[in-house]
């Protein structure tokens, strides 16, 4: 049996930076897909002939900077493209909300709305770069494990007083008050527009089962706004599609010596006295490693690979009381032609779109959701990939995909079936019609990816896409459970990496170096 150092589990991108990083500290490591294609969430799909798409993700907020330094990313050719306009929030009026890279020109589109409002974007965005500025060294510490505190974690935490230079003790206050508040709770000390309000607290209730009015939504937000330097609604595209960060890091990967072996099904960690030795395969292969590394969900981590028998109970209690509750579908049109939007120019329809008029607007969706439904008026966010990538389709033809909230992956007195799938379709074609009109007969194909789609797809719990809710009960030193957030698990030779585990939510890549630290 060949014996590696470390063998790292998924084919994510955090599974490829965290091998790539390991074999460049001179590690012997092997690579294990469980699905043939890399890449995860990250990856496309041909969903109609003609047709292709991101599974996922369409573009991404921010990726940690200190990763494409130290990985060299733009170097092995990932490119961010940055627009002028990364966001448009729309107005059934055709008062469209469009937010520029320069607030400026963001306040000049909020003043049709409210000068008020207006006047105050530019205070506004140099207020949330502050608080995201307060959480940068959290986001860049391995959490303290709570229950034994010591002088060295207090060491660690070094970093989290540097902010105090620039901000001073009031704003670390106004950081801790903010976080667990709710969106409307922190927008009434800031504007009035509804429309503008709706538009952000999209960020609060981005990919989780939680409305504008619940609590620490603004945690969310500001998790939205990390490394954005107070662009609110930061958006980066990635040059030929967020794939491209998948084969980039597999080529970095593969040239520091790190095995990939793709399409191969994990039958169980080898796990024997609360110790790890290695992996077993389906088709009947055994592979041993000194440290075994997983980016799959926690529960799959635990409850499938490693089973409750071998699970300290207390352990297996906190795994069991993670919430994911996936609530987010994907919907893909194949159209014949680019529509128009009215209120929109040519070259602005690369940006991404909103329909989010108001914060009581997303807190019914979000009703519906509580109580086991589909939302009949959900909120949507979309945008035509194949302006920015145009070997999605075939000349002329493009794709508009659409991120649909709420979703549940739990239905209330109703199986997922091929007629459930097809009302949530009609749903977006009707609600994408209101603001371009006879979208409809646009359309030439259709997709639809739920949340029981993507756990049946990719084994994530619940098609919970962060694997895990980021909710202050599940973030620093909680996520995904207080004995596990340091990255190594009270299982020896066993570690976490991946969204599930500290800071969460994404393909950002931030726990990677993080788990580099507390790795032997």
């Amino acid at each position: 049996m060949i014996k590696y150092d470390s063998i790292i589990i998924g084919g994510s991108i955090n599974s490829l930076a965290a091998a790539a990083f390991l074999s460049k500290k001179g590690e012997k490591v092997l690579l294990i897909a469980p699905n043939d294609t890399l890449g995860g969430l990250l990856q496309t799909n041909k969903f109609a002939p003609g047709f292709t798409c991101n599974m996922m993700y369409d573009h991404i907020n921010w990726i940690n900077p200190r990763i494409i330094k130290n990985l060299n990313l733009e170097k092995y050719g990932v490119k961010l493209e940055i627009f002028d306009i990364p966001r448009i929030a729309l107005d059934r009026k055709n008062k469209h909300i469009l937010f520029n890279s320069d607030p400026n020109k963001t306040a000049e589109s909020i003043s049709i709305h409210s000068k008020n409002d207006a006047s105050k974007w530019l205070d506004f965005s140099n207020h949330i770069q502050k608080l995201t500025n307060f959480l940068d060294p959290v986001y860049n510490s391995v959490p303290p494990k709570i229950s034994s505190l010591g002088i060295k974690d207090i060491i660690a935490l070094k970093g989290m007083v540097y902010p105090l230079k620039n901000y001073g003790t009031k704003g670390l206050v106004e950081t801790i008050r903010t976080l667990p508040m709710m969106m409307p709770e922190f927008l009434d000390e800031w504007f009035e527009s509804t429309l503008l309000r709706g538009s952000l607290s999209t960020s609060g209730i981005s990919h989780i089962t939680q409305g504008p009015y619940s609590a620490a939504t603004m945690l969310n937000f500001l998790h939205q706004h990390m490394y954005s330097n107070g662009t609110i609604h930061n958006t980066m595209f990635i040059k030929n599609g967020p794939s491209t960060l998948i084969d980039v890091c597999a080529k970095i990967a593969h040239t520091l010596g790190v095995e990939i072996k793709t399409g191969c099904k994990i039958e169980y960690i080898d796990c024997k006295d609360s110790i790890c030795k290695g992996i077993s395969l389906e088709n009947g292969n055994s592979y041993s490693g000194s440290k075994i590394i997983s980016s799959l969900d926690p529960t799959h981590t635990f409850m499938k690979l490693i089973g409750n028998q071998h699970l300290p109970p207390s352990l297996r209690t906190q795994i069991e009381n993670i919430k994911y509750r996936g609530t987010v579908a994907r919907v893909h049109f194949g159209l014949h032609s680019l529509p128009g939007i009215q209120g929109v120019s040519k070259e602005q329809m690369q940006s991404i779109f909103s329909i989010s008029p108001s914060i009581n607007y997303l807190e019914r969706a979000y009703d519906d959701c509580k109580y086991g439904k589909i939302s009949k008026e959900p909120y949507i966010e979309f945008s035509f990939p194949t302006i920015c990538n145009p070997a999605f389709a075939k000349a002329g033809k493009h794709v508009l995909s659409a991120t649909v909230q709420y979703v549940p992956y739990h239905l209330k007195n109703e199986d997922w079936n091929e007629n459930v799938k097809n009302n949530i379709i009609q749903t977006v074609k009707e609600i994408i019609e209101k603001y371009i009109p006879k979208f409809s007969s646009y359309i030439e194909n259709t997709a639809i990816t739920t949340p029981i789609d993507l756990e049946n797809s990719f084994g994530i719990t619940e098609g919970n896409i962060n694997n895990g809710e980021m909710t202050l009960d599940q973030f620093f030193f909680m996520r995904p459970t207080i004995s596990t957030a340091q990255y190594h698990t009270p299982i020896q030779n066993l570690y976490l990496c991946g969204p599930g585990t500290h800071p969460g939510g994404g393909n950002h890549l931030t726990d990677v170096e993080n788990l580099l630290k507390i790795i032997k």
